[in-house]
């Protein structure tokens, strides 16, 4: 009698644990999602809910001024892709060329930069901070100063280069020369690239450079077999947030330029802002949005793709 007494009494407790168990992991569900709330409401309100008020609004003929709205269905994206608005496939064409000289620039330069502020010099923190300071400064401010450093006849870089007798340029004003000149204008702020680059040269184990030195290996096996290796990581997540801002580029053209001369800088996302604001065409420039973000899914797609061949992360097995 008392062995199925045991195995009650077993079985009671056991429930009894499982009933502990299972309330503990309520409460933390509770107060897991209690304390995540904010961010979940937050992206279900600003994110979530516009992305698909945006994507209806693309499928009508909503406009600002007019009474009633249709629904169209995808004749806003025929009308893109058909090449009846011409200043589509310029603004696309034009973004593009932006992204393909800016990507590398950006990071190629950063990461120059990141390793001459990695050396152990004098004043290192000084230049750290010269370096970051201009990614801090309001768009609107850096763009004014450079209007006028850039201006084909007052400012100050063609004024330097006639003294040394070099060529001079139209910079922001030439067709030819507006789209190189914006890519020069951003490049004053990638401070915020760099400290990234230098976050992730200081993770490099210094052994690694040791084993270099014994092997009789100079700087050149160190960058090529030890520095660029490790840092793949750091690079691969720059170069995904370098092209997504790259794509997004709005403040330079509308303070610089206006898409001019000749639509030559007529940025996507600028043209996006010029439909919705000035011609008051909100299904036509939710359309628009919608193209620029499977643009932009698409190269992060291909980008997250191809890291797995050039991505390295140490422990790794290969």
């Amino acid at each position: 009698m008392e062995a199925p007494a045991l195995d009650r009494q077993s079985a009671l407790d056991t429930q009894a644990i499982r009933k502990r168990k299972n309330a503990r992991e309520r409460k933390a569900l509770f107060y897991g999602l209690l304390f995540t709330s904010p961010a979940i409401l937050g992206f279900l309100i600003f994110t979530l809910g516009p992305m698909i008020a945006s994507f209806y609004l693309s499928l009508t003929d909503y406009n600002v001024f007019k009474e009633g709205t249709d629904f169209i269905g995808f004749d806003n994206y025929a009308k893109l892709f058909s090449g009846e608005d011409d200043l589509f496939y310029q603004s696309l064409g034009t973004t593009f060329y932006f992204v393909v000289l800016r990507v590398p620039a950006v990071i190629i330069i950063s990461f120059i930069l990141a390793l001459l502020l990695n050396m152990n010099v004098k004043g290192r923190s000084v230049f750290r901070t010269i370096i970051y300071l201009p990614s801090i400064v309001p768009a609107v401010a850096s763009s004014m100063i450079w209007l006028w450093l850039l201006n084909p006849d007052l400012g100050l870089v063609n004024n330097v280069l006639q003294k040394l007798h070099l060529p001079t340029s139209s910079w922001l004003f030439g067709e030819g020369s507006v789209i190189p000149s914006i890519v020069l204008t951003t490049l004053w702020g990638i401070g915020g690239t760099v400290i990234i680059f230098l976050a992730g040269l200081s993770g490099i184990p210094k052994q690694y450079y040791e084993a270099i030195d014994v092997d009789g290996g100079g700087w050149f096996h160190k960058l090529r077999h030890i520095t660029i290796p490790m840092v793949t990581p750091t690079i691969f997540f720059n170069t995904i947030m370098t092209i997504i801002g790259s794509f997004q580029v709005f403040s330079e053209a509308y303070i610089l330029t206006q898409g001019g001369p000749n639509n030559k800088s007529l940025f996507f996302v600028f043209y996006l802002w010029r439909t919705a604001f000035r011609d008051t065409e909100m299904g036509y420039a939710s359309a628009l949005a919608w193209v620029l973000f499977i643009i932009i899914l698409v190269f992060t797609a291909i980008v997250f793709k191809t890291s797995k061949s050039w991505v390295h992360y140490e422990g790794e097995r290969t």
